[in-house]
């Protein structure tokens, strides 16, 4: 599939998708930050505190990207995805402070599962929503996975965005996705009020609940055990090779965005095998 239209439809798509990498490592980094600042704009408010002196623009535009040590502006030659940091290595040129591979990585994982994306379901639209779908997973587990935050920002998209997709291109039937989506919500919102009902704790946050709804609209009902089983498994692992190198100890909590995102991303690129264990029905046309 990736070969059908030739190499320059691949170079593009390759090119494209480290592009929106690097966009998805701005949200990542800003988009938290953006919150935090309206929290506390509106807190200022609700308490009648007069705010400070205005401070600079802080969107996912402005102000232009820079190192984090020094503050340094980063000209768009240094800041080519990927390639940049590659010929840095890992460093910022003017003052040597070290970059994350996060950045890198995250580029690289973008253009990787782009690709997959493509190679299994070709070039059709339906593959243009996979990959809002996937790109917008790769954002919320990269900002849970370092803020413990899953943003209503990408969550409530994604979840109208598979309803959407659902009723135009029919990955799955749109009762299937409306079930998937009640009832993805319904199930982490049970196992949360079960467990502090026990416990006194909680054990998730809320935007855990509409993250499995919105893969509940993309992939449907009848997939949600495969993308719990999935992030289940992929959370429990984590944490057992935490605990084994003493990185952490049994009652620290881990985001559980992360693995619902990749589940659900498996899912959605093998969901007729895995609905197969299940004995339930197959993907839609």
């Amino acid at each position: 599939m990736l070969m059908s239209q030739g190499w320059a439809a691949l170079l593009l798509l390759t090119a494209a998708s480290l592009a929106i990498g690097s966009f998805l490592n701005v949200v990542a980094h800003r988009l938290p930050r953006m919150l935090e600042r309206g929290w506390q704009a509106d807190a200022r408010a609700l308490l009648n505190i007069e705010a400070g002196a205005e401070r600079e623009a802080f969107n996912l535009v402005r102000p232009r990207s820079a190192c984090p040590a020094c503050g340094q502006p980063i000209p768009w030659r240094r800041n080519v995805p990927l390639v940049s940091w590659l010929l840095l290595r890992g460093r910022c040129q003017d003052c040597g402070a070290r970059i994350s591979p996060r950045y890198p990585c995250v580029e690289a994982l973008t253009a990787v599962l782009s690709l997959l994306v493509v190679h299994v379901w070709g070039w059709q639209w339906l593959t243009v929503a996979l990959l809002f779908c996937s790109w917008s997973l790769i954002a919320l587990a990269v900002i849970d996975f370092e803020t413990t935050l899953l943003p209503d920002q990408i969550t409530l998209p994604l979840l109208w965005g598979g309803l959407l997709s659902a009723a135009v291109f029919g990955q799955v039937a749109p009762s299937e996705a409306i079930g998937g989506a009640v009832v993805g919500y319904l199930t982490l919102w049970g196992l949360y009020w079960a467990f502090k009902g026990l416990t006194g704790k909680e054990g998730m946050g809320h935007g855990d609940f509409k993250l499995f709804a919105a893969l509940g609209a993309w992939l449907g009902i009848a997939a949600l055990p495969a993308v719990a089983l999935l992030a289940s498994l992929g959370g429990l692992a984590y944490a057992l090779t935490l605990m084994g190198f003493k990185a952490m100890r049994r009652e620290d909590p881990i985001p559980f965005g992360p693995f619902l995102a990749g589940a659900g991303w498996v899912t959605l690129m093998f969901r007729d095998e895995l609905v197969a264990l299940y004995a339930l029905a197959p993907l839609g046309p």
